[in-house]
């Protein structure tokens, strides 16, 4: 697995001398992941709206590394904690959301977002007896719907 991470730090380092950027770049274990930690002086440029760089290029290396070892591979990259600090800001959305809903007993939808970011979503109010959540649309990028648990039907709401 060491092996696995040097390879992806030094794709990364690669592609981004390429794209003329002077970056940082260090990589480590963390929980079987190959995490890549990019820091530099044009970090919007890698990140993108909403991540969609940030993203696109964790799918291009995640395939490069892949395509050199046998077994799969999970490469994760970030740039100076981006997917952390919008995690946290996902879960507070939903939670200020989640208490909207409570309050009004009206069902809000929010998004679109990619798999990732609704995964957070759902867990930040997975806990919540009140509410439940649910992806709407097709394809990778939906929107989540945030109801009552009384409108979605379950006979288990605390009202």
């Amino acid at each position: 697995m060491v092996e696995s991470v040097e390879t992806a730090r030094e794709l990364t380092m690669e592609i981004l001398r390429r794209m003329g950027l002077e970056t940082e770049v260090e990589g480590h274990l963390e929980e079987g992941t190959v995490v890549i930690e990019i820091r530099g002086d044009r970090e919007g440029v890698l990140i993108g709206k909403h991540g969609q760089t940030l993203d696109s290029l964790q799918v291009l290396i995640s395939r490069m590394v892949n395509k050199r070892f046998e077994s799969p591979i999970k490469v994760v990259l970030d740039v100076d904690s981006y997917r952390k600090k919008r995690d946290d800001a996902l879960a507070g959305m939903a939670l200020r959301m989640g208490e909207k809903v409570k309050r009004t007993g009206q069902a809000q939808t929010i998004g679109p977002f990619n798999a990732r970011e609704r995964r957070v979503i759902h867990m930040a109010l997975k806990e919540d007896p009140a509410v439940t959540t649910e992806s709407l649309g097709e394809g990778r990028i939906k929107r989540v719907s945030i109801l009552p648990r009384k409108m979605a039907g379950d006979r288990s709401a605390p009202w």
